[in-house]
């Protein structure tokens, strides 16, 4: 099922590829270039905001994994000179 339909949806996205092409070339044969620096733009855009979000998750999972043996570290401090008394 789901091979099906992305057998039939590819079909769609080559054409929307297409269709941006088809937009840049003839703004650009008119000597305007506006569509196709906003379109680098909104492709930069997708490219970058994955990366993004993978940086952002992976510092906040670093900061708190670092909290998180700095807790232990104390907890194992403690714990060695509550014994050795």
């Amino acid at each position: 099922m789901t091979l099906l339909f992305l057998v039939l949806g590819t079909s769609q996205l080559w054409a929307q590829c297409a269709m941006c092409r088809g937009s840049v070339e003839s703004t650009m044969g008119n000597g305007r270039n506006n569509v196709g620096i906003g379109l680098n733009t909104g492709i930069m855009y997708l490219f970058v905001m994955p990366y993004l979000i993978v940086g952002v998750i992976a510092y906040l999972w670093y900061r708190n994994s670092k909290k998180a043996r700095e807790e232990q570290r104390l907890v194992a401090m403690r714990v060695r000179q509550a014994t050795n008394h």
